[in-house]
Order: structure tokens, then C-alpha cells, then sequence
């Protein structure tokens, strides 16, 4: 492959195993929509750092934690959470500029294993916290965690995601990377743990073999990575059915016998 290829794809590994075990907390806290909301927002740190002349990803990454934090800061005090995300996404989107370069460097591939490298860390650390204020805040209060704090460390983890993301697959297809390789996990997994684990698979098949397919297709990047996650998600949905068809087939025969 030549050297343009091999650092996508390894930035787009990076990306995806990032990606993956947060889309699990996207699915289960039902914020879908928070991915779409910092993706708008990462525009307009994209057109603040063309004005200022500095560093894309630095502008990028700013905005996104800032709308994060934001965001964590504000939910709970009379605004509902999808509310909020889309005063901020249009409010983002309305004042930035669509601006998305997916050329990746070695400068950029190294700052993007950083900030995943930083985000599966800060995941493995706060892993138990995290999933116990997602399944019950009450649980988390009389464990000793503190569920906005838990939220906040998710949210500036998706915000770092999504700035780093924005090369790989684009702004407006970030969400996806989130949602579809997490959602295509649920059906087989049983545990967190391995839904996480499942997805971040699904999430580097995606983005391996879609810029391999991109690149003989010659199809835009970022949309034939979300095209190949689809497929593996449709795959998945025919697979569980098929399975679960089989399963009530073998049960009927088994009470007739």
C-alpha cells in the first residue's frame, strides 16, 4: 500500500477503536445526537482557525470541549438534553464554515493515536463509574460516584474523539462511527465489555476495508467507511433474525416431539 494509505488506515483504526467502546455509551444514554451536535461545532472551530491562521485540529478541539462542558454544565437546569444539542449544533453550524480537509499527515496521524490513546485510557480508568451512572444514578450516588462528573468525562471524551475523528471520516459523518459499529455489536454481546470490545472490531473493519474499497472505487472517503459499516450492521440484523428464527423453529419441534 502506498504511504498515504497505510497512515489513513491507521488513522482510521485509531479513530474507530476510540469510538467504538463511547458509541456503547451513546447507545445506552440514548445521545445520539450529541455526535451531530460536535461535529457542527467542530466547523466552526474549523473556520476560527482559518480566520486566526493557527492549527485546524487545536481550533477544533477547543470548541468541541467547550461545547461539551457546556453542554454537561446545563443539562439538568431546565433544558432537556436533546434541546440543548440542537440549540448548539444550529448555532454552531450557522457561524462556522464548511471546511473539512481528509488528507491525513504523519503530524496528523500522530496527533489522532494521541488522542484516541488518551480517550481508551481514560476509558479503561473510568470504565466501572462510568457504566454504573449509566445504568442507575441512584446505584452511582450511594456508591460514592458522582453522575455529572461521569457525564462530563464522557462528553469531553466524545469531543476529543469527534475533533480527531473529523480527518478520517468528516464532520457530517462522524455520528456514524459512533452509532452504527456500537449498534451492530448490541445483537450479539451480553456484557459491556464485550459489546465495547465487538464494536471497536466492527469500527476498524469499517474503516480499513472502506478506505481499501474507496481507494479502488475511487468513492469519496469518509462516506464509503460509513457505507461498509451499514452493510456489516444490515448483515448483523439478518443474522440475529435468521438465528432467532431457527432457534423458535427448533423450540416448536422439540414441544411436538
Amino acid at each position: 500500500m502506498d504511504d498515504f494509505m497505510v497512515r489513513a488506515a491507521l488513522a482510521g483504526i485509531a479513530v474507530a477503536l476510540a469510538a467504538a467502546p463511547l458509541g456503547c455509551f451513546v447507545v445506552w444514554r440514548r445521545m445520539a445526537y450529541f455526535g451531530d451536535a460536535t461535529a457542527h461545532a467542530a466547523i466552526l472551530g474549523v473556520a476560527l482557525s482559518l480566520l486566526m491562521s493557527t492549527s485546524i485540529l487545536a481550533g477544533v478541539l477547543a470548541v468541541s470541549l467547550i461545547m461539551a462542558t457546556l453542554v454537561t454544565l446545563l443539562s439538568g437546569r431546565g433544558y432537556a438534553m436533546d434541546t440543548l444539542l440542537g440549540v448548539m449544533a444550529h448555532s454552531a453550524l450557522a457561524f462556522g464554515l464548511v471546511a473539512v480537509i481528509l488528507a491525513v499527515s504523519k503530524t496528523d496521524l500522530a496527533i489522532i493515536a494521541t488522542g484516541g490513546l488518551l480517550v481508551l485510557g481514560l476509558l479503561r480508568w473510568r470504565w466501572s463509574a462510568l457504566l454504573t451512572a449509566t445504568l442507575n444514578e441512584d446505584l452511582a450516588r450511594a456508591s460514592g460516584i458522582n453522575p455529572r462528573r461521569e457525564q462530563l468525562v464522557l462528553t469531553l471524551s466524545l469531543a476529543v474523539v469527534v475533533a480527531v475523528a473529523l480527518k478520517v471520516v468528516g464532520a457530517l459523518l462522524i455520528t456514524a462511527l459512533l452509532i452504527i459499529p456500537a449498534a451492530t455489536a448490541r445483537r450479539f454481546c451480553h456484557t459491556p465489555e464485550l459489546m465495547a470490545v465487538t464494536a471497536a472490531i466492527v469500527g476498524g473493519i469499517s474503516t480499513t476495508g472502506g478506505l481499501q474499497a474507496a481507494y479502488w472505487l475511487d468513492t469519496p472517503t469518509g462516506p464509503t467507511i460509513v457505507c461498509l459499516a451499514t452493510l456489516l450492521f444490515a448483515l448483523s440484523t439478518a443474522a440475529a433474525r435468521i438465528s432467532r428464527l431457527v432457534s423458535q423453529t427448533g423450540s416448536e419441534t422439540s414441544t411436538r416431539g
